[in-house]
């Protein structure tokens, strides 16, 4: 027996002898276990009108609509002006796997009280200023409660906000009764849906804003908001004692998003208002495994202007989103806002602690605010209404602020599509991002993984067996052992039909490192083509140059240091495509070498700030190597 077909046995063996996931739900059993584990493509962040900012937008779908449309049906996107223009109809081309309704745990009551006549406080002054101009009632409330670092509600919520927190419980139920009802429990296992909610912690402005996701459908009471717990801290303790260890099977995690406009605050040194200690690292990397690294507001992966000249990619040139309309304030943001800074200040801390707070895997999402998971197509984009930045408030000709995007998709490994399934391949972070195309991208390191690994079939069993996947830590470090290799499969994205696919140009490795103390990054070459020439003409999005439909590469790290902590993460690139304002513009003829004919509304067409051509991308969870003792 060849030694390529005892590793495949052997690994084959171990997963299906031990699935690597429990299960904690009744079910039926699903048709299709892969003990190689699939890929499933999901959104684990999105929001409905029971979100008081996405309500305020004219969202009026609910979390059913939410998973009708994730699930492929066609639902209608609110009118986007006050006028009341007729709202559009929109549909994914393909469905998505398994989407996530986290709708804002802060002002759920205030939602429904504002929009419900019966209710006590309806005819308030701030519910009539909502609903009747509702940029003014978005800006007076988040200016209200969110304003200072000691959140408060409003004198009609009742004393200590009982009304609001009472009016919570309608609609937190009809988010779990959502879920529940468009799970696909049937062997056919099509669809999967979690219970979640976002905590909004925006202490001074800055976003320290968590998506809780549960496993199963047990889970709190009720959700934990920042108004009543305004620490991170504390979510962290109310997801333990009213879920985690209560032994009943609820489970929880937390996926925190946007640190680029954390004001480089959510990776803090600090802990309860004390400095970092080893149980605090081990309790933050328990409780959020993964790292929302790109959505609509921004992507988070690395800062813009640095030696990696592919950080320069959907940045916002402002630290808070406060900021956004005060453009005599941007400013870069300050150190710790993306999450390569966070990745690599976890390996100084790892040095210092023993333990490391930002062991993250990535994945991307939308935060769509109008109840459609996965609408990432750059070619149709209508809006994610985040904030105040949809046409309803004043673009009617973008639907949407030319510097955000349509966000990304997460990407998890998994033996099935089942809840149990999905959750641990969160926990284990087996998981990654992508810019919204779905491409494949399989990753594994280890001390000994098989030259030959890109030859021939087999690639995901030899790579188990030999070593470990994306979001894993390297084993030991073995006498003999020299270097680790990694290796990295990239299929493109496979539906060109279902709308514009560009192929792989390359794939790239990121290494992080401490060296003397301080922590250190580089990016390398691993497959493909850097020089291709690929380029899109952005006046008619008409792509020249080659591709690949697949790429794969094996690596040794050439600077490895046995004494120094490190993290590998692989990074891959599409050719060049258009980036969705170029579509909006190319449809309405926009001439700019024609300024008269360009209408002020349409000015950001013509603003050589706001690119029209993108590479869209996928980033892996990293792999992680400690020193040996």
């Amino acid at each position: 027996m060849t030694r390529s077909r005892l590793l495949l046995l052997v690994a084959a063996a171990l997963l299906c002898a031990a699935a690597s996931f429990e299960r904690t739900e009744e079910r039926t059993p699903c048709a299709d276990f892969d003990a190689m584990r699939r890929p499933f493509f999901g959104d684990t962040h999105v929001h409905t009108a029971y979100s008081f900012d996405a309500a305020g937008q004219g969202t009026r779908g609910t979390p059913r609509a939410a998973y009708r449309f994730a699930r492929g049906e066609s639902i209608g996107i609110q009118p986007y002006d006050a006028s009341g223009r007729p709202g559009t109809e929109v549909q994914l081309r393909r469905p998505l796997d398994f989407a996530i309704v986290t709708d804002h745990s802060d002002l759920l009551g205030e939602t429904r009280i504002c929009q419900t006549p019966s209710a006590a406080g309806y005819d308030s002054l701030v519910c009539t200023v909502t609903r009747r101009w509702p940029l003014l009632g978005y800006m007076l409330v988040n200016g209200y409660v969110y304003g200072s670092d000691a959140p408060q509600r409003y004198s009609f919520c009742g004393p200590g906000g009982s009304r609001c927190l009472e009016a919570a419980r309608p609609p937190w139920h009809e988010i779990q009764a959502a879920a529940e009802e468009f799970y696909d429990r049937s062997a056919a296992c099509e669809f999967t849906t979690f219970v979640g909610y976002e905590w909004t912690g925006m202490p001074g402005g800055a976003n320290l804003h968590r998506n809780v996701i549960f496993r199963n459908e047990v889970v709190q009471a009720a959700p934990t908001t920042y108004l009543e717990t305004p620490r991170v801290e504390g979510l962290w303790r109310a997801l333990r004692e009213q879920c985690i260890d209560l032994g009943n099977r609820c489970d929880a995690l937390a996926i925190p998003h946007n640190p680029n406009v954390s004001n480089g605050s959510m990776f803090s040194a600090v802990s309860d208002g004390a400095r970092l200690s080893a149980r605090d690292a081990r309790t933050r990397s328990a409780m959020e495994p993964l790292l929302e690294v790109t959505q609509h507001k921004g992507d988070s992966e690395c800062r813009a202007g640095a030696e990696d000249e592919l950080c320069d990619y959907e940045t916002l040139p402002w630290p808070r989103m406060m900021d956004a309309a005060l453009p005599w304030r941007w400013q870069p943001p300050p150190p710790l806002s993306y999450a390569r800074e966070a990745l690599t200040a976890g390996l100084e801390w790892q040095a210092e602690l023993g333990a490391n707070p930002y062991k993250l895997g990535l994945i991307g999402s939308t935060d769509s605010h109008f109840a459609t998971p996965g609408l990432v197509d750059e070619d149709r984009f209508v809006g994610h209404a985040a904030g105040t930045v949809s046409a309803r408030f004043g673009i009617p000709d973008f639907p949407d602020d030319p510097r955000f995007n349509p966000g990304g998709l997460a990407v998890l490994w998994a033996e099935e599509n089942s809840r149990d399934a999905l959750f641990a391949a969160m926990r284990r972070r087996e998981a990654y991002g992508t810019s919204g195309p779905r491409m494949v991208v399989r990753f594994f390191g280890g001390w000994a993984l098989p030259r030959d690994l890109c030859e021939g079939a087999s690639f995901a069993a030899r790579g188990y067996a030999a070593g470990v996947p994306m979001g894993a830590d390297l084993p030991s470090r073995e006498i003999g052992d020299e270097a680790p290799r990694f290796a990295v499969l990239a299929l493109r994205d496979p539906a060109p039909a279902a709308g514009p696919s560009a192929p792989l140009q390359r794939i790239q490795i990121v290494k992080s490192w401490v060296e003397d103390g301080r922590g250190r990054e580089r990016v390398f070459e691993l497959a493909g083509d850097p020089g291709n020439g690929a380029a899109v003409d952005p006046l008619t999005c008409k792509p020249r140059g080659d591709g690949f439909d697949s790429l794969c590469g094996l690596w040794t790290d050439p600077d490895f240091d046995p004494s120094s902590p490190a993290l590998y993460y692989a990074r891959v690139l599409e050719n060049p495509s258009c980036r969705w304002n170029a579509y909006v513009c190319n449809r309405r003829g926009i001439d700019c070498n024609d300024p008269e004919t360009v209408p002020a509304s349409l000015a950001s067409c013509c603003d050589p700030a706001i690119p029209r051509t993108i590479q869209e991308r996928a980033w892996t969870s990293p792999i992680w190597y400690e020193p040996t003792g």
